[in-house]
């Protein structure tokens, strides 16, 4: 940040619970990963003509050949000291290689592939699982994760039926129609070190991404498997980051003089604002939004943050000279005077307020730099739940040439009866939309 740099930083893949987030220090862009209009299925057939939908992304062919069924709990590896309720989990050497060869095996829940691998020679795995589906991934051997409902469908006709059959087909590929919506294994909000940040920052595509491979690691990352590509179907935040540090190298291009506060200003306030209905977790999912590289090149109005703030921020969170130096590696000092308060006005382009009283009231101030028309007036437009009064003071923010800053005050009152609160504030002077989310929260 001190040489010009815009850090961006994964969110983490430790979702969908709250506070999972490892990147929320402020000076850094935190990316969550969002879903594209791309997703893939791998079909399921039964012996008895059933049909099911499965999440994977297989390559392999069994051109339609029929294979026997067996259930990963009835099939311990006893002789290396597994019982049922591990082979039940699918890991590999966990299941009797002699009685899964030539079968595909049903299992309760499976782990990643490195803990699969080939599940000790089985011809498939099928997994019923009731995590969230919204993710495939690659396994050494065919293999399809089904909804717990189909699962049990197909135990049923495993326990009808003396000689029960099945077989996966290569995945294709479909459109993901609610798209985007943040990916379930996406960390999520609320910053668990600094209550009043925001955090994430916004989202980025992060699924079903064509990504470069590695020629010399397999597809699946298991090191038996010797499928190699030089690009593979990958998901992650670290998909997502690398879409937004794009994003930011984008902006910069137009903008060479630009600080991190400002680029990153840039891409929080032009992003498009999601859906709390796809992602109930709100902006702890999401931050400001979904990245758009376009808009962001010419945001009209931005939010700077210096060095200096940053550590004006730090003494007010009560770090010591010591545990400050250690950050800036110059002779900063924290002021006697610090205030806690600080976090309150550090201007970043969105605003977190973590209450636990019943009513409230905080006053937040922020400043904004022109860089869109030498001339414009913004007015304030504020959306936001009647549980809470958000006041802008001043509403109108006149300009007359580029580089101008202005400062306001954003009051919010009023009370909370759930867990989060959503609003937002718009800076708006009928050719640029300037976006911060709001977000009020209790204990979650």
């Amino acid at each position: 940040m001190k040489r010009g740099i815009l850090t961006s930083n994964s969110a983490s893949n430790f979702g969908p619970k709250f506070s999972t987030m490892t990147a929320y220090t402020p000076w850094i862009l935190s990316v969550a990963a969002s879903t594209i209009g791309r997703r893939f299925i791998t079909k399921v057939q039964l012996g008895n003509g059933m049909v099911f939908e499965g999440v994977s992304i297989n390559t392999f062919d069994l051109k339609n050949k029929m294979f026997p069924l067996i259930y990963a709990r009835d099939i311990p590896n006893t002789l290396d000291g597994y019982n049922s309720s591990i082979s039940r989990l699918c890991l590999d050497n966990s299941v009797d290689k002699h009685l899964v060869k030539g079968k595909i095996v049903v299992c309760d829940t499976a782990g990643s592939s490195e803990q699969v691998g080939v599940l000790s020679g089985a011809a498939g795995m099928l997994v019923g699982d009731t995590s969230p589906k919204d993710a495939p991934f690659v396994f050494a051997l065919p293999a399809a994760f089904v909804s717990l409902r189909n699962i049990k469908l197909i135990h049923s006709y495993m326990n009808s039926s003396r000689n029960s059959m099945a077989t996966t087909f290569r995945s294709d590929e479909d459109n993901d129609s609610p798209a985007p919506y943040v990916v379930s294994f996406s960390s999520r909000g609320p910053n668990p070190i600094t209550p009043n940040i925001l955090k994430p920052d916004l989202a980025a595509p992060g699924v079903n991404i064509l990504a470069a491979s590695s020629p010399v690691s397999s597809i699946s990352d298991f090191k038996g498997d010797k499928r190699t590509l030089k690009y593979n179907i990958m998901s992650g935040t670290s998909m997502a980051c690398p879409h937004a540090s794009a994003a930011a190298a984008y902006v910069k291009s137009f903008h060479p003089n630009w600080s991190p506060a400002m680029t990153k200003s840039a891409l929080m306030t032009t992003a498009t604002p999601m859906s709390p209905t796809l992602n109930p977790e709100a902006e702890f999912a999401y931050g400001a939004g979904q990245i758009n590289p376009l808009k962001a090149a010419n945001p009209g109005l931005v939010y700077d943050i210096s060095e200096a703030d940053y550590v004006k921020f730090l003494c007010g969170e009560g770090y010591t000279d010591q545990m400050l130096r250690i950050l800036t590696e110059d002779h900063s000092r924290c002021s006697k005077h610090a205030k806690r308060e600080a976090v309150y006005d550090l201007n970043l382009p969105s605003i977190a307020l973590y209450v636990n009283v019943s009513s409230f009231s905080r006053i937040f101030h922020r400043t904004v730099t022109n860089v869109g028309s030498a001339t414009s007036s913004y007015k304030a437009k504020v959306v936001s739940p009647s549980l809470l009064d958000i006041q802008v003071k001043p509403n109108v923010l006149s300009f007359t040439s580029i580089g101008q800053k202005k400062s306001f005050s954003v009051i919010i009152e009023g009370s909370i009866n759930a867990n989060v609160l959503s609003a937002s504030l718009v800076w708006d002077d009928g050719t640029f939309q300037v976006r911060s989310p709001i977000v009020v929260y209790g204990e979650i």
